[in-house]
Formats: structure tokens, sequence, C-alpha cells
């Protein structure tokens, strides 16, 4: 089933020229079907690309997607035009009092900060604790997953002393885990960060369920929260790592990348079929578990 979103999202051309069956809202309203309702609180700033990227996993997923884009009500982006915000966003104020099947948290680059430093935070720990009683999943992803952690848990990030950046293998730790249906034992995923979480600052409850030598936790289950957070980004396209490198000055060398660690090559993409899965694993565990009422939406026993 395709994903539904708005007909002049800009996602929407790049979709359809990929093949992933995109649905018009008039379509929609004709199928006798219930969408998944899925909120993306964008926190990048290249919003167009994040969007993207997430409808893009959606989308090849066999249920019909309902994707609303929400931002802060009390941030106000400067690297994304006001037109496309005010077009295509809704401000958080304007959904809280509705219900969704699931809600993804994306990164943001304020991860060399203290949390409490940054600007957002006390509207983005209202989010976190609304998400308890009005979604029914939460998916966090690089630094929504260290903010959820922190949240729920009081979790520490630590600053590294050079950015971990490249495609670096992690080992799957609980190949019986729903969530990892289908992954391969070893599973390449995109890291880009200046910060990570430690194994020995996680507490008992939560799981962990990808992992690797060379940069740490990577994809940790949050079952009492309801929550998948990941640490990093098997959502990024083919040449993601290659554009912030060229952006940050060609300072730090994504490891693992380009073929040779020859930046004149072009990089071959090994992680993008297990995006797939893990967003695949994720939205059927919500199809499955969720309310068909959305107003029993956090009532649930």
């Amino acid at each position: 089933m395709p994903i539904r979103i708005a007909d002049t999202l800009p996602a929407r051309r790049t979709l359809e020229a990929e093949g992933v069956i995109v649905m018009s809202e008039s379509e929609a309203a004709r199928q006798d079907i219930r969408p998944l309702r899925i909120a993306l609180l964008n926190l990048m700033p290249d919003k167009i690309t994040t969007e993207t990227q997430i409808a893009r996993l959606l989308g090849a997923t066999p249920l019909q997607i309902e994707l609303e884009l929400v931002r802060l009500s009390g941030h106000v982006s400067k690297t994304t035009s006001a037109g496309h915000l005010s077009e295509f966003y809704r401000p958080f104020h304007d959904v809280a009092d509705e219900r969704f099947d699931g809600l993804i948290v994306t990164g943001a680059p304020v991860e060399t900060m203290d949390y409490g430093d940054v600007t957002y935070w006390e509207e983005l720990s209202r989010i976190f604790a609304w998400s308890q009683s009005h979604c029914h999943r939460l998916l966090t992803i690089c630094w929504g997953a260290m903010a959820a952690l922190q949240h729920f848990h009081g979790v520490p990030k630590h600053a590294l002393g050079a950015k971990a950046h490249g495609v670096f293998d992690h080992d799957n730790r609980r190949p019986s885990s729903p969530w990892l249906r289908g992954l391969s034992d070893v599973v390449p995923v995109p890291v880009s960060r200046w910060s990570e979480i430690r194994r020995e600052d996680l507490p008992p409850q939560l799981t962990l369920l990808l992992d690797s030598v060379e940069v740490g936790p990577c994809l940790i289950d949050d079952p009492a929260h309801k929550a998948l957070h990941m640490l990093n980004h098997l959502e990024y396209d083919t040449l993601t790592l290659d554009t912030e490198y060229r952006r940050d000055g060609e300072r730090v060398l994504p490891r693992h990348y380009y073929p040779g660690d020859d930046p004149a090559q072009l990089p071959r993409n090994t992680w993008r079929t297990h995006g797939h899965q893990l967003f695949g694993n994720w939205i059927n565990e919500v199809y499955q578990t969720t309310p068909f009422d959305l107003a029993q939406i956090g009532q649930e026993a």
C-alpha cells in the first residue's frame, strides 16, 4: 500500500521517480481502510531531505500510511523556508489533542550542547511525555534517541574526541526480537555524531539490540515506554555521508564508506535493505498492536 502525503510536498516527486507508490488525498478517501497515522517530529535543519528519507522507508511498507509532519511550536527554523513549514508542517500545539499510531523523532545538530542549554528542551520533554498517552509507539533517531534516553531514564551522553563518521558493522544481539526480524547477523549502519551513549550507562530494563565494537550502542528497545531508540542513521541516502563530509570541509573522512577510503570514488550503499527491514518491522508491530479506534490509544492495558 502507498504512503499518503501532500500532493505538493517536494518529497512526492522524488518518491514517485523512485517507484514508491504515493497516494493522493482523494484516492485514500475511496479506500475503506483506516490508515496508520504516523507523526514525524522533524528536528533536522534540512527538513526536506529528512522528510523524504523517512517517507521513502514508510512508503515501502505494505500498509497505508498517513504521514503528519510536525514542528516545534516554540522554535523557528532558520534553515527551512517559512513557506515550506507553513504549508506542510503543523506546530505541536495544533496536534496535541490528537492521537497517532506512531511518532518518529529525528536527530538535531545540537548534540555537543548540554540538554538544558537546548532552547527547545522543555517543549521536547513535554512531547516525550505526551507520546506516552497519545502515541501507540515511539521511534527516535540519533540525537532524538539520546534525548529520549535522557528524558525517560536519565542516561547521559558523552562527548567524543573525534566525530564518529562512516559506515560501521553492528552485531545483531537479539535476532529473535520482532524489531530485528530478517536482519543479518552483522548490520552495516551509517553513523554521524559527536557524542555517544555507553553500554554501562544503560539500565537493565532496556535491551541493546544492535551494538558495534567501534562505535558502541546503536539500537535500544525500551518496552516500558513503547519506544525504539536508533542512535544512528539507517534512513540515510547513499550520498548523505558524502554531503556531510564536503559540508564540513573534508575534515573527518567517513570510515568504511568510500571504496579504498578514496573520497573520489562513489560510495556503495550496503545498508539500504536493513533500513527498509527495520522500518518495515516497526510499522508491522505498530499495525499488529495498535487499537482500531484511535481514541483508545493511550488507554491500552
